[in-house]
């Protein structure tokens, strides 16, 4: 069983940063993929990023050059930096795992709201 607890959300204004971090619960986070999605009101949940257990790093077009993903294997955490945020990127964040190092993400979060005022 893999708990993750998500935190940094809050209210930024347009261009604004926030760094959201997700702390996993459970032996093993060296072998865990993590992925970060986000759901705005009316809309499905979306891929924002992910890193693999290997390093391997993707983001949806919509964050390229502004978000970036990491992780700690020390603190078992993913970070997702968020720069120049936009008021499209208000939504409820989501971190996500896999402990079997795929894209199948079996482990979710509670959330944390991210709202950008313009």
């Amino acid at each position: 069983q893999v708990q993750l607890a998500e935190s940094g959300g809050g209210l930024v204004r347009s261009g604004g940063s926030l760094r959201l971090s997700c702390v996993a619960s459970g032996r093993g986070f060296r072998a865990y993929s993590m992925g970060w999605f986000r759901q705005a009101p009316g809309k499905e949940r979306e891929f924002v990023a992910a890193v693999t257990w290997s390093g391997d790093i993707k983001y949806a077009d919509s964050v390229k050059g502004r978000f970036t993903v990491s992780r700690e294997y020390a603190k078992s955490t993913v970070f997702l930096q968020m720069n120049s945020l936009k008021p499209e990127d208000t939504a409820v964040y989501y971190c996500a795992a896999d402990p079997r190092g795929g894209l199948a993400y079996e482990y979710w979060g509670q959330g944390t709201q991210v709202t950008v005022s313009s």
